[in-house]
């Protein structure tokens, strides 16, 4: 039996209407479960080899800077700067893992994804090397 094809079959419509797996939160619990999820990916991070050295170097650019004498402007822009490092650096991680699990089999295309996000992440990481260099002489020079 033909149907009209701009109108669907019952069974079509029930299965475009269907109730989502999960429960989509709303109010509090939606600010509860994205801390949730943010927390997750924090840990995830955790294990990449990468973040745990752009952590450190954190840590030691903080102390570097107090010794140096930086000014709270510059203290500021250095966390800004890495807050956006360890962004990018999660968004390469998203892009390494979705791609190795879409196309398993060494691809150009995949290939290109992982070196743009590595690209961005030596970006960051250039940006960073040179602020901190540029507050290090500041401080110890001038």
């Amino acid at each position: 039996m033909r149907t009209d094809p701009g109108k669907m079959s019952v069974e079509a419509e029930e299965t475009v209407k269907a109730e989502p797996v999960f429960e989509k939160k709303v109010g509090l619990d939606h600010l509860f479960a994205a801390a949730r999820y943010s927390s997750q990916g924090f840990r995830r991070l955790l294990g990449e080899a990468a973040f745990r050295h752009e952590l450190i170097a954190f840590a030691a650019g903080l102390v570097v800077f107090a010794l140096v004498g930086a000014t709270f402007l510059q203290f500021i822009g250095f966390v800004v700067l890495m807050a956006i490092l360890f962004a990018v650096e999660a968004l390469n991680t998203a892009i390494e893992e979705l791609v190795d699990r879409i196309s398993p089999e060494i691809s150009t295309v995949g290939r290109n994804a992982k070196d743009l996000g590595s690209f961005a992440v030596f970006c960051m990481l250039v940006s960073n090397g040179l602020f901190a260099l540029y507050v290090v002489i500041g401080g110890l020079f001038f």
